[in-house]
């Protein structure tokens, strides 16, 4: 006969994680509906003309598996999410580049939209905490080219959660899309259906992801 202490702990578990369920198919909800209400490619790209602000990125090198923070002068606009579009473009250009350090083709056509979500709280009231959700929606092409191995597709991951940590504080989870649908990995090894928790994509004074 099962103890009673170990049922009630059991059910407990049990609703916690159909709770979490519900609260992250809310937000893939939301993010796949933004995707329907036909955000174009435009709606998030840089004016051709924009103030230049300062920007940091994580530049990850394949050298040591490490990522290092680079500040950039860059034209950006001041809507949030064109605002990530743009900075995570000049991160991918960075990429393409012939001397990158982490070298992977596409730049910054690879990424098709970025968007916000608010991520609304645990306990099912539907209160928002002021967290947001990042849903980058990248290209097939970029997946079908990036190279395969778990650090480099790894690196590429954190390097886009560190980035959007580093610009936007409100930003502590990511999604991955690629074309507007789930996809499995990358580009076989880093797991594109799980959140990322942007915090933990930041590495510490030195240490690597």
């Amino acid at each position: 006969m099962i103890p009673r202490h170990q049922t009630i702990l059991f059910i407990v578990l049990a609703a916690a994680s159909i709770i979490m369920g519900a609260v992250l198919w809310n937000q893939l909800r939301r993010a796949h509906e933004r995707l329907l209400q036909g955000q174009s490619n435009a709606s998030t790209q840089a004016p051709a003309v924009a103030p230049a602000e300062q920007a940091t990125l994580l530049v990850a090198s394949d050298a040591d598996n490490s990522m290092t923070p680079r500040i950039l002068s860059l034209p950006l606009p001041q809507n949030p999410e064109a605002r990530a579009h743009a900075i995570l473009g000049k991160l991918f250009d960075l990429y393409s580049a012939p001397d990158a350090m982490h070298p992977v083709p596409g730049g910054a056509a690879s990424i098709s939209q970025v968007f916000f979500v608010p991520i609304t709280s645990a306990n099912g009231n539907g209160a928002q905490n002021g967290s947001e959700l990042a849903v980058v929606n990248l290209t097939s092409a970029f997946a079908g080219g990036h190279p395969s191995g778990l650090e480099a597709e790894s690196l590429t991951v954190l390097s886009i959660c560190a980035t959007l940590n580093a610009n936007f504080p409100r930003v502590t989870e990511v999604r991955f899309l690629v074309d507007g649908q789930s996809r499995p990995t990358l580009a076989g090894h880093a797991d594109l259906t799980r959140t990322y928790l942007t915090a933990e994509a930041v590495p510490t004074e030195g240490a690597h992801p």
